[in-house]
């Protein structure tokens, strides 16, 4: 393996059993949906083009602890991981867009099809591949710091597959819908950038620099007092994306089951691929298992903007983009504890 590695943080009694945290969180948030649905629809209101602001700090709180370790100065140290972005890369935009709409072929139109609405077929399928065109932008900072990957080159694949993604995504989803043109909502694409990667940088280097002076010490301390305060934003992320959702699930859980049974095994396929695939290039652990949950995760605050400006708020597009946003947080924190669990194996030649 490569010299370059990066030992995972010390795993709390909080963190060990994050599962039924999250758990618990999604039973609570699909339950205040339907007690408080008045707040749960305003609160899912403060949008700035199809970004909710409360989920947006939410998501600050949680990755900025990560972005906190990044010496920028450092920076040109990523090319010592140049296999782990070419491995992303490819799994991100050669095979997720296409394995996602073979798998849509696959389970919706024909495993699934007696089963779902007809009128909706179609539109279900372009919602998948909405889902899968786009990596994610802004959770994927913290999979990365909760399986101890390297910061820097999170950061810097990240930036990669948005710079791609401002050229290759309409291409690639008309390609893909068979669409002679797409309408990319730019909007919601650019404040996302801004929100996820723009504020959150500069919030971190000014802490970095400006009020912990580059003292490491402070800096190890400051982050031991926050880690808390990330572990229970992303709580708090999951009990607002459930109250948003929770009317659309009890009204339509058969619906949403099978639709949730073709991205849960791409986001296996594809992370593993993406794992498999790094350690074959002797690409260190702190790198291969953020390559893997980089490739396999999607950006569905674009997928779900992108449904309804082609197919409407109440198409089935729209709906399975929802579901991506559903399943995206208890999905990846499962394969987050693949890779950890399986470092000693990924470290055996």
């Amino acid at each position: 393996m490569n010299a370059i590695t990066a030992q995972p943080s010390v795993i709390s009694s909080f963190e060990r059993n994050l599962t039924w945290w999250v758990l618990g969180c999604i039973v609570v948030g699909i339950g205040l949906g339907q007690v408080f649905p008045e707040f749960f629809q305003a609160v899912g209101g403060l949008k700035v083009a199809e970004v909710n602001l409360p989920v947006a700090v939410l998501i600050w709180l949680m990755i900025i602890p990560m972005l906190l370790k990044i010496d920028f100065k450092t920076m040109g140290d990523v090319l010592a991981h140049c296999k782990g972005i070419g491995v992303t890369l490819f799994i991100n935009w050669i095979v997720k867009p296409f394995s996602m709409a073979l798998l849509a072929w696959v389970f919706i139109r024909h495993l699934f099809g007696d089963l779902l609405p007809a009128d909706q077929i179609d539109s279900y399928i372009a919602g998948l591949i909405l889902l899968a065109a786009a990596p994610c932008t802004a959770m994927v900072f913290v999979w990365s710091g909760l399986c101890g990957g390297e910061p820097k080159f999170t950061l810097s694949q990240v930036a990669l597959n948005d710079a791609i993604m401002l050229f290759a995504f309409a291409p690639l989803v008309a390609l893909l819908l068979g669409l002679s043109s797409i309408v990319v909502p730019w909007d919601t694409l650019l404040t996302s950038l801004v929100l996820f990667i723009v504020v959150p940088v500069v919030i971190s280097q000014f802490v970095r620099e400006v009020v912990l002076a580059g003292r490491q010490q402070k800096l190890g301390a400051l982050l031991k007092r926050i880690q808390p305060v990330s572990l229970s934003a992303l709580l708090a992320t999951l009990v607002l994306l459930f109250g948003f959702q929770g009317q659309q699930i009890i009204a339509q859980p058969f619906v949403i089951a099978l639709l949730a049974i073709p991205i849960i095994i791409q986001v296996y396929f594809n992370s593993m691929l993406a794992y498999w695939l790094n350690k074959k290039l002797k690409v260190a652990h702190c790198v291969a298992a953020p390559s893997a949950l980089i490739g396999a995760s999607n950006f569905f605050e674009l997928a779900v903007a992108t449904a309804i400006a082609l197919f409407g708020f109440n198409s089935g597009a729209a709906l399975a983009t929802v579901v991506g946003v559903l399943i995206e947080v208890p999905v990846m924190l499962s394969v987050v504890a693949i890779v950890n669990r399986t470092r000693d194996w990924y470290e055996t030649a």
